[in-house]
C-alpha cells in the first residue's frame, strides 16, 4: 500500500514542505511542494539570537503548512538547520513550535546536513569525483566526493543572509564592502585544506542563491523561445557565471529583483549568496558548474526509502 512522507525543511532563509508518495515498489511521486521565505536568521547578530519578527513569520508559515500536510496520511519528518542550530534561544523557539503548531522539529548538525545534501545530489546526478556546495542563509555545506563516496562533509558559518547583512550587500554594493566580503569568504574556504583535492574536477551547486543563478542562466538560454531547461543537471561555464555575477553587482536591489529567475524576496541576499560559489570556482580552477534541485529534503526521502524498503528507486516527478 502506498504511503506518504511529509518533509519540512526549516532553513535560515526559507521553510519548505515536500510531500512524496512512496509506492509499494519503492518508487516515488511528488505530491506537493511549498516554500515560504521567512528569513529566520535575520539580524541574529553576534549574540546569535532569533528575533521576534522572524520567529513570528516562521510560526505563521508552519501553521500554513500544517493546514496542508494534515490532509495527507503518512509520517512527517521536520528538521531545522543553521539558524536554529546556532541560536542561543533555540529551546524557546522549538517549544513555541511544539505548543503553537503541534510540530516537533529536530535540529540537525552541520555534518548531518552536508551528508543529506550528498545523498540528494549523488543519487540523481553523475558525480564520481568533485565537490558539492550548498549555500544557505546562515551556513554553507561542502562535501568532497571521491569515487562516488562522501569523503569530507563540513558546514561553515557563512551564508547569503549573514554575508549580505554583515557586509552591506543588500542594495547597491560598494567596492570596499565587496572586497571585505570576498576576503572573509576566502579566509573561510582556505581553512579547508582538503579542498585542493577537488581542483580541476566537478562542482555541483545547490541552495537558493545558486539555483537563482541557474534560473537566470536558463532563461537567457531560452531567449523567449519555448520552455527553459530544468535547473537539475544544468551546466554553466565558469566564464558565464562570472559575467552574470558582474551584471548583478552593477545593479541595485530593485533592479536585481526584476531579473528573470531572481525573486524580489531574494534580491537583497543574492550577492552574498553567490560569493561562496564564485570563490570556489576561482580557487579550484573549475571550468564549469552543475546545478542540483535536490539536496537535504531528497536526502531524507532517499534515506527513508533505504530504511523502509531496503533500496532506492528513481523519482517519477
Amino acid at each position: 500500500m502506498a504511503t506518504n512522507l511529509k518533509v519540512i525543511d526549516l532553513g535560515s532563509n526559507s521553510v519548505r514542505l515536500r510531500i512524496t508518495k512512496i509506492l509499494d515498489s519503492g518508487q516515488t511521486e511528488l505530491v506537493r511542494y511549498e516554500k515560504e521565505y521567512v528569513r529566520l536568521s535575520e539580524n541574529m547578530g553576534s549574540e546569535r539570537l532569533l528575533k521576534k519578527e522572524p520567529m513570528e513569520r516562521t510560526l505563521k508559515a508552519l501553521k500554513n503548512f500544517k493546514a496542508i500536510y494534515e490532509q495527507f496520511d503518512g509520517e512527517i519528518i521536520a528538521v531545522a538547520t543553521a539558524a536554529v542550530r546556532q541560536a542561543t534561544n533555540q529551546r524557546e523557539f522549538l517549544q513555541r513550535v511544539k505548543d503553537e503548531v503541534g510540530l516537533k522539529i529536530k535540529v540537525i548538525s552541520g555534518k548531518r546536513e552536508a551528508y543529506l545534501d550528498y545523498l540528494g545530489v549523488s543519487r540523481t546526478l553523475p558525480l564520481e569525483n568533485g565537490i558539492i556546495i550548498d549555500t544557505g542563509g546562515a551556513s554553507m555545506e561542502l562535501i568532497l566526493v571521491d569515487q562516488g563516496q562522501a569523503e569530507e562533509t563540513v558546514s561553515l558559518p557563512i551564508g547569503s543572509v549573514l554575508l549580505s547583512q554583515q557586509y552591506n550587500l543588500a542594495d547597491q554594493v560598494s567596492a570596499v564592502d565587496l572586497y571585505e566580503a570576498i576576503i572573509k569568504v576566502d579566509e573561510v574556504l582556505s581553512s579547508q585544506r582538503w579542498l585542493n583535492r577537488a581542483r580541476h574536477t566537478r562542482v555541483v551547486a545547490l541552495g537558493g542563491s545558486n539555483r537563482a543563478l541557474a534560473k537566470m542562466y536558463r532563461w537567457r538560454l531560452a531567449a523567449g523561445e519555448g520552455v527553459p531547461m530544468p535547473v537539475h543537471g544544468l551546466t554553466m561555464q565558469t566564464v558565464d557565471a562570472y559575467e552574470m555575477m558582474e551584471e548583478l553587482l552593477r545593479m541595485n536591489r530593485e533592479q536585481r529583483g526584476k531579473v528573470r529567475g531572481i525573486s524580489a524576496a531574494r534580491a537583497d541576499v543574492i550577492i552574498g549568496g553567490l560569493l561562496p560559489i564564485m570563490a570556489l570556482l576561482r580557487q579550484l580552477s573549475m571550468n564549469q558548474v552543475m546545478f542540483s534541485s535536490n539536496g537535504l529534503r531528497e536526502g531524507l526521502l532517499f534515506e527513508y526509502i533505504d530504511q523502509k524498503f531496503g533500496g532506492f528507486r528513481t523519482d517519477r516527478a
